[in-house]
């Protein structure tokens, strides 16, 4: 079963689900924008057949407490400063990653502050090359190079409610297999006082995320750790070509595509669990038999 449960990081309330036992090998899951640990409703009871699943929320989003852009800088280092500081505070000592869409910065600089701590990663639309970026982020750039107030009230257009439900449905074949729940939300989370520009300071701050890019590809090419690319073939954000550039610094990573699109595990959790779980005792026999 999962648990819901609250942990104190750095005087600050973190929401997170968790199962499996403790004694099994652990995997830390990463959601993404605009969304929450919620995402992982369906892949946790799976995995935590074989391991210890913990899914926080970041600061700002689902329900962790969302500290006031006064007393808290919104940028992706400081997300991945109490996400490490969260690790400690629940156990998690070696742990496999699951990185979605902006859970893969805060895993990448995971990664690169303790390597020795990484045991394989997972990365489900959780890109770390240029190529994977698609057009979709042309606005959003253009408020990286021109952090001007139009440019920042342009992107409010991705905090609607239907832009919210249009990055689960687009890339879908069979749009009856989204739950409306999840979409809705999301949308009544981001619409919660202050959370606009929360998210609007993390859109520019994710430029510094495409500038960390090089120093994960040396991470993978030194470390080399077990890697899984799960990919929702139709996402509008980040594109194939995302996936299939880990090939490049890890020649052995398992690059797998589904007929989905951003938001894969609403359509093919049963198919990504299958694979991780082969994945993982592929790549982990003895922290597999331990579990």
């Amino acid at each position: 079963m999962t648990r819901f449960r609250t942990a104190t990081v750095d005087g600050r309330s973190i929401f997170y689900r968790e199962a499996g036992r403790p004694t099994a090998p652990a995997i830390l899951l990463l959601h993404g924008f605009p969304t929450s640990s919620h995402m992982f409703r369906d892949l946790m009871p799976a995995l935590a057949e074989h391991y210890w699943v913990i899914a926080p929320d970041l600061p700002g989003f689902g329900f962790s407490e969302i500290p006031s852009r006064e007393d808290f800088t919104y940028s992706f280092d400081n997300l991945a400063r109490v996400i490490d500081a969260f690790t400690d505070v629940v156990g998690l000592d070696r742990y496999a990653i699951y990185v979605f869409d902006y859970g893969a910065p805060v895993g990448w600089r995971l990664a690169l502050a303790h390597p020795q701590r990484i045991t394989a990663i997972i990365s489900q639309n959780g890109n770390a090359y240029e190529e994977g970026l698609s057009e979709g982020w042309n606005p959003i750039q253009a408020y990286w190079r021109d952090p001007s107030d139009a440019n920042r009230a342009a992107l409010r257009g991705f905090l609607t409610p239907e832009a919210t439900r249009l990055q689960y449905l687009h890339g879908v074949a069979d749009e009856a297999l989204v739950a409306p729940e999840a979409y809705s939300l999301d949308a009544a989370l981001l619409a919660r006082p202050g959370v606009d520009d929360i998210q609007l300071d993390l859109f520019l701050d994710y430029a510094g995320n495409v500038a960390l890019y090089p120093n994960f590809q040396a991470y993978l090419r030194e470390h080399r750790p077990p890697l899984l690319a799960a990919w929702g073939r139709n996402d509008p954000f980040f594109l194939p070509a995302g996936a299939e550039a880990f090939r490049r610094d890890a020649p052995n990573a398992d690059v797998r595509f589904y007929e989905t699109g951003h938001f894969a595990l609403e359509t093919h959790a049963d198919e990504i669990s299958e694979a991780i779980i082969e994945f993982l005792h592929r790549n982990l026999p003895r922290l597999a038999k331990a579990g």
